[in-house]
């Protein structure tokens, strides 16, 4: 695979993750129902991940990778909170 054509792929990448990180902002912002603002949130930290994973490759340092796992875990327990607290109403017990 030629360098011009890995570029113009994670280029291509990019810009469409930027564009699925603010459909998924939109519908954070905008969901009639907390289910969906919850579901625009999940969208929105694995869009950020990859965001971070495809920057990653396109600069060759590994800092990305460390960042996107910290976001990988940071959304993943969010996401888990969120969706204890919609269904009991609490979150600690």
């Amino acid at each position: 695979m030629s360098a011009t054509i890995l570029a113009a792929a994670l280029t291509y990448a990019q810009a469409m993750l930027g564009i699925a990180a603010c459909l998924a902002c939109w519908r954070t912002l905008r969901g009639p129902r907390a289910q969906d603002r919850v579901l625009g949130l999940d969208t929105l930290y694995v869009t950020a991940m990859l965001f971070f994973v495809v920057t990653g490759m396109r600069m060759g340092t590994t800092f990305f990778f460390e960042a996107s796992l910290v976001i990988g875990v940071l959304g993943f327990v969010a996401t888990v909170s969120l969706a204890k607290f919609l269904i009991r109403g609490e979150i600690i017990e």
